[in-house]
């Protein structure tokens, strides 16, 4: 009696599986889209500015964020950079990430005063 329980417990859990993979594959895939990084909320704009933050504190070259950031669209990085830095303000955000964007944020506005 016991043995027929857990094959009938093994059973539904296969049955189960190979429905939720044949749903998932075939009636209703997952559709993919080309969207653009502009199109983000904006806290993970936020995490996109701070990450470069990061990178820029180990690389120090505002060129080189200022690339990262210009993937954002028409906007200069220096304004996308500010508005991240206002977003973990009010949302916030450790001191020392504030820290670190507020860095960026002066480094792209003097990079941007000598070009």
């Amino acid at each position: 009696m016991k043995s027929n329980r857990w094959s009938f417990i093994a059973l539904a859990l296969l049955a189960g599986i190979a429905a939720g993979l044949a749903y998932g594959w075939v009636v209703d895939p997952v559709d993919f889209y080309d969207l653009t990084p502009d199109t983000l909320r904006a806290d993970y704009k936020a995490d996109y500015v701070l990450m470069t933050a990061e990178a820029y504190r180990a690389e120090q070259d505002p060129a080189l964020a200022a690339r990262r950031l210009a993937i954002f669209g028409s906007q200069s990085p220096t304004s996308i950079a500010a508005s991240g830095l206002e977003y973990a303000r009010a949302n916030g955000f450790p001191d020392s990430d504030i820290a670190l964007m507020q860095e960026l944020v002066t480094a792209l506005q003097a990079w941007s005063g000598i070009q």
